[in-house]
């Protein structure tokens, strides 16, 4: 494999992830535990869609134009990178959510609470401690882990349209995933690293739109 190949999975691997960072620091600062078992299904999930969408991308890139597929990998990181950026104007804070779930809950059944959760994590993964148990459980991770795999979904889709190697792209984003979320959360809980959290969704728009713009350029 080339080296600017391998570079660019790379890139489009932390630029998926590195959101992750500030979710998991988000967690550390309020004493929520991600265990190792939830932690690797997180990454699983990045990995899983990562692949699926590496796989789409390389499929359909069967019928087009190497410079079409080029143009179609920087529209979708570029998209996705914007998408980002603007999501966070418009992103509640997780402590409004907390409070306002606390005081509509004992009016909603479970059955409620688990659509409504399921919209909010998707919104906010801050937000994905159902029964705020402190702890990220089995179901919760799986919730979780979907919330924070969209952008490796887009980050596959754009590796395997550009056939790069979709394998790698995949284990990539499965291993950030897990680094990312794992040691932020520890270094939230040890050291409250907060503005970090906040600015790990800008960094990772920027660098969603700067491999974009990398993937017409070369």
């Amino acid at each position: 494999m080339a080296l600017n190949n391998l570079l660019l999975i790379f890139a489009i691997g932390i630029a998926s992830n590195i959101d992750n960072a500030g979710v998991g620091i988000a967690y550390g600062v309020r004493k929520v535990r991600i265990s190792l078992i939830a932690n690797t299904i997180i990454a699983f999930m990045g990995f899983a869609l990562a692949l699926a969408g590496g796989l789409f991308g390389h499929l359909i890139s069967h019928w087009l134009t190497p410079f079409t597929c080029q143009l179609i990998s920087m529209l979708v990181l570029i998209s996705l990178g914007i998408y980002v950026l603007i999501q966070q104007f418009f992103t509640k804070a997780p402590e409004a959510v907390y409070v306002f779930s606390q005081q509509h809950q004992t009016d909603q059944t479970f059955e409620q609470l688990t659509d409504n959760h399921l919209l909010r994590v998707l919104r906010n993964p801050e937000e994905a401690d159902l029964d705020n148990s402190k702890s990220i459980s089995l179901s919760e991770s799986i919730i979780l882990g979907i919330a924070l795999s969209l952008n490796n979904l887009a980050g596959g889709f754009s590796a395997g349209i550009t056939k790069l190697n979709i394998l790698t792209m995949a284990t990539v984003s499965g291993l950030f995933s897990f680094l990312c979320t794992g040691l932020c959360a520890i270094l939230g809980l040890k050291f409250a690293s907060e503005r970090f959290g906040e600015r790990a969704t800008t960094i990772s728009a920027i660098l969603l739109i700067l491999v974009g713009i990398h993937q017409i350029m070369n």
